[in-house]
């Protein structure tokens, strides 16, 4: 999980090093991002239904292979088509070995307390990874290359395998006959690809040009039909009877809508600091990484006990109120450097990323607290492909917001500075109301999770569960 995430935001503060040595243009230079994305949100899903048909263990291990091979890929790759082409390799080795993790992680840890505890490690290290990533592909590249942001993946990946292959207990999955709907499958792949393509791409052709629309209303359309494909199918891919629980619905669309808005944070932050403020790419790293040790101590420490005294709902209100007012102080940063004060400006913003580490967690357990367990791999699936999609819809919306308001600033004629950072006022607003949005959402989720009663392991497993 940690090399997951963190490979999905260790390449932004190297890009202008690729493009110098692999001659990128401007727009291809965002597909070192977009192939990743696209092909990780968009295979999620399917790849979490095949984990319940033909095992977890064998996807997580399969996904974690191709990711590892297509790191070494991406390190040695000599021109842009050949690097693409890796990220979309990586997008799809992650989005194997991701979501089934939550799958195993529940079937492992059936314990209320130790379940808590498990996800808390879980989110932490995803959590970890989105702010490691920034510090490391800083750290790398001025020290190494940026060759080495891949080739890191290398020592991690091989031991991944190595202690996985023993330690994980084997399963053999439901069988393809007992969901294996290729339609269904198709259609939900070529829509989610297609729709996350589009959002990506809002802000080079606009969210009203044919080239949004046309796409966007195909990509609905195919995902319309893969819903009705659910409703009718023998055999479907993903049972729609998945949604019939009220937690695992609202925490998907919590999550939709809190990790939209935090875009803002973990990338405009890093913006804001290095285009007004003026740090460099390690220096915006170390700057952020308070809220990495903060959100880590919350997570690991105090978030289990949490939703073992108080419920997993009231964390997550808990921490989504925290994080509103991260956002909250976010609009008012000051638009000149020379008025800047990291202690009294920034360091609060990033003590209050701590709401994250109880958000995520009380989340995150939501999320699979009504799935049976012959489909912890769907749910597992569905959980993290709505992070990608508030992930691509927080790409596109409020970068969109920030870029069109900085240009109009400037066209009034505000200096460079200021207007930048109305952009990104306007980005934090807004996603300061996502946040208030979830924060409504959060408040229909039932106070106790429908927990589906799952038989104790036997053997091994209850072995690694005690453990």
């Amino acid at each position: 999980m940690l090399m997951t995430v963190l490979d999905g935001s260790i390449v932004t503060v190297a890009m202008p090093a690729m493009q110098d040595d692999l001659g990128f243009t401007p727009v291809g230079l965002s597909w070192v991002v977009n192939a990743y994305l696209i092909a990780f949100g968009s295979l999620l899903l399917l790849a979490g239904r095949l984990g319940d048909l033909i095992g977890r263990k064998r996807m997580f291990l399969a996904g974690t292979a191709v990711f590892t091979a297509a790191s070494l890929l991406a390190g040695l790759a000599t021109s842009p088509e050949v690097l693409i082409a890796a990220r979309f390799l990586q997008g799809a080795g992650s989005a194997a070995a991701s979501a089934v993790s939550l799958g195993i992680l529940v079937t492992l840890f059936t314990e209320p307390r130790e379940r808590a505890g498990a996800i808390g490690v879980f989110s932490f290290t995803g959590a970890a990874g989105a702010s490691l990533g920034q510090v490391l592909g800083g750290v790398l590249t001025d020290a190494l290359t940026w060759n080495w942001i891949f080739f890191i993946n290398l020592p991690i990946g091989i031991t991944v395998l190595l202690v996985a292959l023993p330690a994980l207990p084997g399963d053999r999955g439901l069988g393809l006959r007992a969901g294996a709907d290729v339609p269904g499958a198709l259609l939900v792949t070529s829509g989610l690809m297609l729709g996350i393509h589009t959002v990506v791409k809002v802000e080079e052709y606009g969210a009203t040009s044919a080239r949004t629309l046309g796409p966007g209303a195909l990509a609905l359309a195919l995902l319309a039909g893969f819903l009705v494909r659910q409703a009718t199918a023998r055999n479907p891919l993903m049972p729609l009877r998945i949604f019939r629980s009220r937690s695992v619905l609202g925490a998907n669309l919590v999550q939709m809508l809190m990790v939209a808005a935090l875009f803002s944070f973990q990338i405009l932050v890093a913006l804001y600091m290095q285009k007004v403020l003026g740090y460099s790419a390690a220096g915006t790293g170390l700057a952020m990484l308070p809220a990495a040790v903060a959100i880590g101590l919350v997570s690991l420490t105090v978030s289990a006990r949490l939703a073992g005294r108080f419920g997993e709902r009231r964390v997550l209100l808990a921490g989504l109120v925290l994080l509103v007012g991260v956002l909250g102080l976010l609009t008012r940063v000051p638009a000149q450097a020379d008025r800047a004060n990291y202690l009294t400006d920034l360091l609060p913003v990033m003590l209050l990323a701590a709401g994250f580490g109880l958000a995520l967690p009380a989340l995150t357990s939501l999320g699979m607290s009504g799935a049976k367990e012959a489909d912890a791999g769907l749910a597992s699936g569905l959980f993290n492909t709505t992070q990608q999609i508030g992930m691509a819809l927080g790409v596109a919306a409020l970068s969109t917001l920030a870029a069109s308001r900085t240009e109009s600033l400037t066209a009034a004629g505000t200096p460079v500075p200021e207007a930048l950072t109305g952009g990104y006022h306007l980005a934090f607003a807004v996603g300061a109301a996502l946040l208030v949005a979830a924060l409504a959402v959060a408040l229909t989720i039932p106070r106790g999770p429908e927990r589906s009663p799952r038989p104790a392991p036997a053997g091994r497993e209850s072995r690694l569960a005690a453990r």
